[in-house]
């Protein structure tokens, strides 16, 4: 069996059809539906089966793409074990995150990595709800991802998940507020207030239904907005609180990030990576980088305007 074909595959499952599997191997839809069909040759029974407009696996399918990443991870491997001896890791490393993670973790890591010399790493900034962060660890070699702190990870059996930080979630709150003098807030001194929340499906929007349902009131939300920067200055401006995350938000003037009690609000941070790329030595040494800068900022004082 030919092995790209088995990584079209493979590919055609992640990204949910053809012609997403044919953007991120960058080659057109017919190039991919030709490579599945000889696959399919191979293999002696077929792999897809039509829905509708698209294509989907049979069971089949499945199976031959669960092999197939074994067979990408023992590719990976072989090719490790040949570069061990060929002295330090050189080469680039893709790697995307969220944007408030972009600001918390890339530039130290940049600056770390340097130091080491030989690797470069691409940097890309990519926030998508929590299901679809798998997805793009077929287009970049590190994925930083987030998801509410409790509950199963739901990353799904096609990654590798390191964890790099809890970070908690505050409640953000005007300083001219009566709630900006308090130590610390339940879910139920929440109840009637307005909230600027982030869009359905990210990890922070699961985290505020928690909230709610501990209050016993559902969330009166007034805006969606992802960007947290433009979240601060809307707080700041009385039109709302809202949660944001400890770490990498604060630093507005006008907000005051008071801890919830009652209640675990935090995202988990976590480095996804394709099991056969995380083989590569190359990326391991970002990872182990990655996870350094996230040492430091949990050991690191808050900025001012978070808690203590």
């Amino acid at each position: 069996m030919d092995v790209r074909a088995l990584e079209t595959l493979r590919a055609v499952r992640s990204q949910g059809g053809v012609t997403a599997a044919a953007a991120v191997l960058h080659l057109t839809p017919s190039a991919v539906s030709q490579q599945l069909a000889a696959l399919a040759r191979d293999a002696g029974v077929p792999l897809t089966e039509r829905v509708g407009r698209g294509l989907r696996l049979t069971a089949a399918g499945d199976a031959l793409a669960d092999a197939a990443v074994d067979v990408a991870v023992a590719l990976e491997r072989a090719r490790a074990a040949c570069a061990a001896w060929a002295g330090s890791p050189t080469g680039s490393v893709r790697v995307s995150a969220f944007q408030s993670a972009a600001r918390l973790l890339l530039p130290v890591l940049l600056t770390r990595v340097a130091a080491i010399g030989g690797i470069a790493v691409e940097c890309a900034d990519e926030d998508v709800a929590q299901d679809a962060f798998a997805a793009l660890t077929d287009r970049h070699d590190v994925v930083v991802a987030h998801r509410p702190a409790e509950g199963d990870p739901g990353w799904g059996e096609g990654v590798v998940a390191v964890p790099l930080l809890r970070e908690p979630l505050d409640v953000a709150v005007p300083v001219s507020s009566a709630l900006a003098g308090r130590a610390a807030l339940e879910p139920g001194d929440l109840a009637g207030v307005d909230w600027i929340a982030v869009k359905e499906g990210f990890p922070v929007a699961r985290v505020l239904a928690d909230v709610a349902a501990r209050s016993g009131a559902t969330p009166r939300v007034v805006q969606r907005i992802n960007d947290f920067h433009v979240v601060e200055a809307l707080v700041a401006a009385g039109h709302g609180v809202a949660l944001l995350p400890r770490y990498s938000s604060g630093g507005h003037p006008g907000v005051r990030l008071v801890p919830l009690t009652g209640v675990r609000a935090g995202r988990q941070v976590d480095a996804l990576v394709r099991p056969d790329v995380a083989q590569r030595r190359v990326v391991a040494v970002v990872l182990e980088e990655l996870a350094a800068v996230a040492d430091g900022i949990r050991r690191a004082p808050a900025p001012t305007g978070t808690p203590g």
